[in-house]
This record gives C-alpha cells, structure tokens and sequence, in this order.
C-alpha cells in the first residue's frame, strides 16, 4: 500500500471542523495552542464556535483549514499513518509543505493568513470572478478562455478532474466566457461564491508581496516530497519551495494531473486529511482503482486506521 496525504483548500471550511481532535487530543490541542500564539487571537474558537461570517473572511479561513487540517494530521502520525508524498488544494499545499517538515507550522499559519489578505487586497471587490465550466475538453476550456480575453484577464485557474474545470479573471471576461461555453457544449457553467480570483494574472501584485514575506521564512528540506499545483512535478528541495509557492498564486493549479502523476507511480491509496470530503470527490472522478479515505472526525479516523489495517 503507497499512501498519499492530501490536503484541502478555501472552500472546505465549516464551523466545527476539528472540534472533535481539539476537545481530545492534546497534540491537536497544541497545535491550536501555537495558532492561536503565533497570530495573536483564539483560532481555535473561531474553528470550533465560528461566527462562520468571520470563519469565512479569506485571511481568517487560510488559517483556519491550515490550523485545522494538522490539528488532525497529528493524531494519525501517532497512530503510525504514514505517506510516500503529499498534495494540497491551493492553501492545501502550504499544509502539505508543513506536514512533510518544510516550514515551521507557526510560520505556516502566520505567512497564510498573510497570502489571504495580500489575495483580498489584489482585486477590488466585485472586481474578478471565478466559475465552474463542467463537460467541457480541456482545450476547448482554453479556447473558449482564449476567445473571450479581448473582454479582459480570463483563464482556467484550476483544472480539478476530468470535465469539472475553474476559470477566473476580470468579471466582464468571464461572463463572455460563461456564455461562449453554454453555446459550445458545456453541461453546466456554475458562477461560483468567491470574492478573489485566484490562481489567474489578477494575482500577480499579491504574489510579488509574498515572495517578499517568503524570504523573511525559514524553509526546509521535505522529508516526502510533495507535488505541486503549479506543474504537477515533485518538490522536496527547499529551495524549489519558494519559487513554486510564488508561481502557484497567480498561476493554474494542475490538479488532476497531480493525482494522475502519484497514480503513475504506484500510489494506490490517498487520505484526505482535513475538514470536507471535496478532494476526495475530484480523486474518484481522476483514479477510479484507487483506494479513497478521508479524516476529519473521530469517525472517519477510526474507519481510516480499519481500512488501512491499523486499529
């Protein structure tokens, strides 16, 4: 069995995630500890109690998942769960890189709260948008982003699974590609509820912020590799970290082809690991064989420890 650790992304976020790890683990507790010191206010309670209105605002959600996701993490790696490599959903890799060793969790949570307020701050409100265009090829998705650009920045931002891919830029060019998708065969265009449109040229100015923040942080050698959004290539050097993290921001994130290169070379079982079952969603639809686990309750980490043959 070659497992992977995957890890979410903004979106998966809910009132109560890790609730059960907090209240019952003191090495989830810790790492609440540690969030809560390290950004100067009670991140546990915002995750466990909300208001969700305050859960949701970006620079406070990156944390949040971030925090919560090795909150969860931790008690597996006691248990003796252990992975080949690790991938993270956009935010998700920064918990990847910090669960394979290659930033201080402290630095981790305190640098994504900063991504999300420098990703908020690069585009006015009502400025960008992002949508689902579902059944459509891949380049056909190009086409139809490339066709309708003379409106403005529009491309595909994340490609998630065969037939479900993200596109984001200004709002007027996306709308023109929303309608050039409906006429050229896509079953279904879904706007969706975000207020920055990420991974696209709009991201550029916050990524040239964090690459400054990023030479301000300690970045390591990891002790697995992980695969990147960026190119969908394994990184395990530090000093490949901070040029892909910098590139990732304003840059499409190749999901799919991740899961397809882990699958390639002999992965066989991934672990979500994290609130919200949605990576596990797209991996079903990418690696049919694959064996496909999730943790985020005590639940779901007592059916995992069964299925992969630790009780």
């Amino acid at each position: 069995m070659k497992i992977a650790f995957l890890f979410p992304g903004q979106g998966s976020q809910y009132v109560g995630m890790a609730k059960e790890f907090y209240e019952n683990f003191d090495e989830s507790r810790e790492v609440f500890e540690a969030a809560n010191a390290a950004l100067g206010f009670d991140l546990a309670q915002l995750c466990t109690q909300g208001p969700v209105e305050k859960l949701n605002l970006t620079e406070n959600t990156q944390p949040a998942i971030l925090a919560a996701s090795i909150a969860i993490l931790r008690p597996l790696e006691r248990r003796g769960v252990t992975a080949v490599v690790a991938a993270g959903h956009s935010l998700g890799e920064y918990t990847a890189i910090t669960c394979a060793g290659g930033l201080a969790f402290k630095d981790a949570v305190a640098l994504v709260q900063k991504r999300g307020r420098y990703m908020q701050e690069a585009v006015p409100e009502g400025a960008g948008l992002m949508a689902a265009i579902l059944g459509m090829e891949r380049q056909d998705v190009e086409k139809t982003c490339l066709d309708a650009s003379k409106n403005g920045i529009v491309a595909p931002a994340n490609y998630n699974s065969p037939g479900q891919i993200v596109i984001a830029g200004e709002k007027k060019a996306v709308e023109a590609a929303m309608e050039l998708a409906k006429t050229r065969g896509a079953k279904k265009v879904v706007p969706l509820a975000v207020s920055v449109p990420s991974h696209c040229a709009m991201m550029q100015k916050a990524g040239d912020r964090l690459a400054k923040e990023l030479e301000t942080v300690t970045l390591s050698d990891l002790a697995i590799p992980i695969v990147n959004n960026a190119d969908a290539q394994y990184v395990q050097k530090a000093s490949d970290l901070r040029p892909s993290l910098i590139k990732q921001i304003s840059a499409p994130l190749f999901w799919e082809d991740s899961i397809k290169r882990m699958t390639a070379d002999g992965v066989d079982t991934f672990i979500e690991v994290g609130p919200g079952r949605v990576l596990s969603g797209l991996v079903k639809r990418i690696a049919k064989d694959a064996k496909i686990l999730n943790v985020e309750d005590q639940k779901s980490m007592n059916d995992t420890l069964h299925a992969i043959g630790i009780s």
